[in-house]
Order: C-alpha cells, then sequence, then structure tokens
C-alpha cells in the first residue's frame, strides 16, 4: 500500500508542525500550509499535492474555513476529500454548519492535545483503510 496523503491548513505553527512531525513519522506524506493564501492559491495547491486526507482549521488568517469546506465540496478533483476539522470553535452551530457544508469529522482543539488528535486522524484512516479491504475482497469473492 502506497503512503496516504495528508494536506493540513492550520495558522498556529505548533500545531502544524507538531502534527506534521507526528503524521510523517507514521509514513504518510504530509503537505503544510500555515493559511496566508487566497482561496484559489490555496485550492491550486492542494489540487497539485492531490491528498488522500485534509485536515483543517476553520480560524485563518485571510481564509474562511466555512469556505475551505464548501470550495472543496465544489470542486471536481477535490469534491470526495475528506476534511478532518480541527478547530477552536467549540460552539454547536459551528459543528453543524461544518459537517452540513461537508466536513467528515470535527475535533475541538481544547479536547484533544495534537498527540491524541494524530492518534485519532490515523485509528479513522486506519478503520477506512480496513473497510476499503474487506470491500474489495467481497467483490472478489462474488
Amino acid at each position: 500500500m502506497s503512503s496516504k496523503k495528508i494536506f493540513i491548513l492550520e495558522d498556529d505553527v505548533n500545531i502544524l508542525y507538531g502534527l506534521e512531525a507526528q503524521l510523517s513519522a507514521d509514513e504518510f506524506v504530509v503537505e503544510v500550509n500555515e493559511g496566508e493564501d487566497e482561496i484559489e492559491e490555496l485550492l491550486d495547491k492542494v489540487r497539485d499535492f492531490a491528498p488522500d486526507y485534509l485536515i483543517l482549521d476553520l480560524i485563518l488568517p485571510k481564509l474562511d474555513g466555512f469556505e475551505v469546506v464548501k470550495r472543496v465540496r465544489e470542486d471536481d478533483e477535490l469534491g470526495d476529500l475528506p476534511i478532518f476539522i480541527f478547530t477552536d470553535l467549540s460552539d454547536e452551530d459551528s459543528k453543524k454548519r461544518s459537517l452540513e457544508m461537508g466536513a467528515d469529522y470535527y475535533f475541538i482543539k481544547e479536547e484533544f492535545d495534537t498527540y491524541e488528535f494524530a492518534e485519532k486522524v490515523k485509528k479513522i484512516i486506519g478503520n477506512q483503510a480496513k473497510e476499503e479491504e474487506e470491500d474489495a475482497a467481497d467483490t472478489y469473492e462474488e
């Protein structure tokens, strides 16, 4: 199995590079971005990297994280990209809005440190890989 690719969009450099180090150590290919780009430039970078997953903070210096979710979902190349939200926004409205717009997972920073969050992400990705293998095996047996 080839290495999974993760694009991380986070303006807190401690979190950003902590996640990068941890996920890279587990053989993920990681691209990081501090959210300083305009939306089109960012989407071009994500498309060029062609990640398997996106980790996204909703509060960024130049971008609205909700808009990023919306634009990724509307994009022909990126529309199916699984999105993990990792944010300080702990209100139910932000969570509901993110999930309704198409985010797949929503995690609140105050509830997880970087290590715990990375472990959660790896577990979810591992479970998805197992399901895909089981689906492939089922298809093969038919």
